[in-house]
């Protein structure tokens, strides 16, 4: 029998939320500094895709994995998602410490892979977690919530990048010969270590979990009773299964996906590099301009991200999605083409309703379509299909940017907004699952609870 899920307050559902400003603050280091850190200790253009590897490789194994252990986890005290995220939240605490002290490449990227294992155990459970949380007519306030947090995260390591750089950036440092990190980026990483473990903690403290419902109990106990080497392999037999049985929405979804994601971190590994190209500056000026772009577009995301619930009620989640796709590729078409610094922003506001979008509305569409005992896993799953777009574009763009773009930033830009424009197309496909009959715009602000 299941248990029925009380509706929350608007400061429940911000407290359940307030761990993601400290992942997202670290995945906006990961976005702008990592790659240009990779690039001051040596590493060139054509290098940088495959240096990032780490991202969808631990993304693809630890995520699904992750997610199907938590499924068939329960305890008292600790409760069945909690644990990971704060494991998760200590690794990448230590990792981000340790970040800035990187004596080579192959240690910082040594890191990165440590720091990715950490997030990603974070990450995932924390979307199930969610889930978990809030009745249907919620779940879309929800998962933009965690939109919003996902841009005040990136907000603030992408204006602690440029602040300390204007403060205690040094001229001795802005040169093309370095093969040092610069001393000012060290804070941003510090910072980022107290948040990622601190933000996780208030969440936990302030956001109890709904125990199982008596059949979950009993197949998490049934769980629990089998053979070590049998416990071992369930979660990968979850994954198989889960797989087998996905909606079709989802299998849709895949292929927006890989053309969304590819084109992402086609932007992220770029942005910077493209800013030397398009306006001239030299490598700590265009980590700066790049941190600048981003903090504005993670501005855009917090005003737009909880102005998108009532929009996607109104017109369905799917057209919102759609449009943001479109936005998106138009603003990274715009960007190579403007050189003035200010203007740029412009664009950079389109990308951030799109990102708000893409953050939110699928986690929302597809949450509403898993089974409530399986959706750790098919969370997991939802991230496999960000991370394989990921795995391929670290394998081959390195080779298409060198021999089809001229080694070419601004091109390799361009190409990340064609692939957002076939991503929205593909969109079009998408069948909107069935909305909760219900759910209202005041169900989903329901602000007057306990």
């Amino acid at each position: 029998m299941k248990i029925a899920k009380p509706k929350l307050s608007f400061w429940q559902i911000f407290n359940m939320n307030v761990g993601f400003l400290g992942i997202q603050y670290s995945f906006g280091l990961q976005q702008t500094a990592v790659n240009p850190i990779f690039s001051f200790l040596g590493a060139e253009h054509d290098q940088l895709p495959l240096l990032n590897l780490a991202g969808p490789v631990t993304g693809l194994i630890v995520q699904p994995i992750i997610g199907a252990i938590s499924d068939k986890t329960w305890s008292p005290k600790w409760g069945r998602r909690k644990p990971f995220f704060l494991i998760g939240a200590l690794i990448g605490s230590l990792c981000l410490f340790a970040f800035p002290f990187s004596p080579a490449l192959w240690f910082a990227v040594g890191l990165l892979w440590i720091l990715d294992v950490g997030n990603n155990m974070a990450m995932e459970p924390y979307r199930a977690f969610v889930g978990d949380k809030l009745p249907n007519e919620q779940l879309s306030f929800g998962y933009q919530m965690q939109s919003l947090f996902v841009g005040a995260g990136i907000v603030l390591a992408n204006a602690s990048i440029f602040i300390f750089q204007d403060w205690f950036g040094g001229v001795e440092e802005v040169t093309e010969n370095v093969k040092s990190i610069p001393k000012w980026l060290y804070y941003s990483f510090f910072i980022g270590a107290v948040l990622s473990i601190s933000t996780i903690l208030w969440s936990v403290l302030k956001t109890p979990e709904i125990p199982p419902s008596d059949d979950e109990l009993k197949e998490i106990e049934k769980h629990k009773s089998l053979p070590i080497s049998e416990r071992i392999k369930t979660p990968f037999m979850e994954i198989v299964s889960a797989i087998k049985d996905m909606p079709k929405f989802m299998w849709k979804l895949s292929a927006v996906y890989l053309f969304q994601w590819y084109a992402l971190f086609v932007y992220w590994q770029f942005i910077a590099p493209m800013f030397k190209e398009s306006m001239g500056f030299d490598s700590s000026q265009a980590l700066a301009q790049a941190a600048k772009m981003n903090t504005t577009y993670n501005i855009s995301t917090i005003v737009f991200a909880l102005a998108l619930v009532p929009l996607a009620l109104k017109f369905g989640g799917k057209k919102v999605y759609v449009f943001s796709l479109f936005i998106t590729g138009l603003a990274m078409l715009c960007i190579p083409y403007i050189n003035d610094p200010l203007l740029v922003v412009l664009p950079m506001i389109l990308f951030g309703i799109g990102w708000a979008a893409m953050m939110g509305i699928p986690y929302s569409m597809v949450s509403k379509i898993v089974p409530q005992e399986r959706r750790g896993v098919y969370m997991g799953i939802l991230n496999m299909m960000i991370v394989i777009p990921m795995g391929i574009q670290t394998l081959t763009f390195g080779p298409i940017v060198k021999n089809l773009l001229g080694n070419s930033a601004v091109n390799a830009i361009l190409f990340g907004g064609v692939f957002f424009v076939i991503a929205g197309v593909l969109a079009l496909r998408l069948k909107q699952p069935e909305m909760n009959e219900n759910e209202t715009i005041k169900d989903v602000f329901n602000v007057s609870g306990h």
